[in-house]
């Protein structure tokens, strides 16, 4: 079961949800205007030039991108230099511009909701592993790398 508790599967529910708000919309709300199309491309761009450098990071460090298998190695270079969680950040970025690409005005209260659930079913329960197994080590990088940016 837990193959099926992915955070893209989450991602993918979340922007199909935005498309049906989308779509239902009755107050129709638009945020169509080529500033917002552009922002749409560097939000997925940047989401997924994110996930692209966190895993080829926990690639090069040889541990497990599997949010619920337990790592090898606390990874703290790279781009997790700059955020714990890349790859969650990703996610919600590609969301959000999802959202302003397909003009889903009312899909823009899904961008919060996914980052808490991304928070509550995956980022707790792995930083939970990692402070177990890491200890001192991680806590140290707590202290220097924010969970998100």
């Amino acid at each position: 079961m837990k193959w099926f508790d992915l955070p893209p599967l989450w991602t993918l529910l979340f922007c199909l949800t935005a498309y049906g708000l989308g779509r239902w919309d009755p107050w129709a709300l638009s945020l169509a205007h080529p500033v917002t199309e552009m922002l749409a491309g560097v939000l997925i761009g940047g989401g997924v030039l994110l996930m692209v450098l966190a895993a080829a990071e926990m690639r090069r460090q040889r541990t497990t991108i599997i949010p619920h298998r337990e790592a090898d190695r606390l990874v703290q270079s790279g781009i997790f230099r700059r955020s714990r969680n890349p790859i969650y950040l990703g996610d919600v970025l590609i969301l959000a511009g999802v959202v302003l690409w397909m003009d889903a005005v009312p899909g823009l209260v899904l961008v919060p909701l996914l980052a808490w659930v991304l928070e509550r079913r995956f980022i707790i329960p792995e930083e939970d592993r990692l402070r177990r197994k890491f200890r001192a080590d991680f806590a140290r990088y707590c202290e220097k790398t924010r969970r998100w940016l």
